[in-house]
């Protein structure tokens, strides 16, 4: 299976595995406002591989992480109920792969490979 033109990945820093089950929306914002380019869920692996187009537009993208929904299946309380990562999309060309390492009460973010 091929992979969209982003792309995204959650470890669960606090449990020391990778996030299965995150709910996530990727959008990108046009003139209008925000336009949904897909959503999905992380897989065992806490990946998602195809998440919106295999060529995206350039601009403004945001990628929206439901950590609530993540954290009370094991019972845990989140302080963020959801982590939102906007980004710009210069160069169509290249793959943008955007990770999050998620905790109940933390996240970091970085541009991946």
């Amino acid at each position: 299976m091929s992979r969209s033109a982003i792309t995204t990945h959650v470890l669960d820093t606090s449990a020391g595995r990778p996030a299965e089950g995150v709910p996530v929306r990727l959008e990108y914002r046009a003139a209008d406002g925000w336009r949904e380019l897909g959503a999905g869920h992380t897989d065992a692996d806490g990946r998602i591989g195809r998440i919106g187009p295999d060529r995206t537009t350039a601009g403004t993208h945001r990628l929206t992480f439901d950590t609530a929904a993540y954290f009370a299946r094991d019972g845990r309380e989140a302080f963020f109920p959801e982590v939102s990562v906007t980004f710009d999309v210069p160069d169509v060309e290249q793959h943008y792969h955007v990770p999050i390492l998620l905790s109940p009460f933390a996240f970091s973010t970085y541009r991946g490979s």
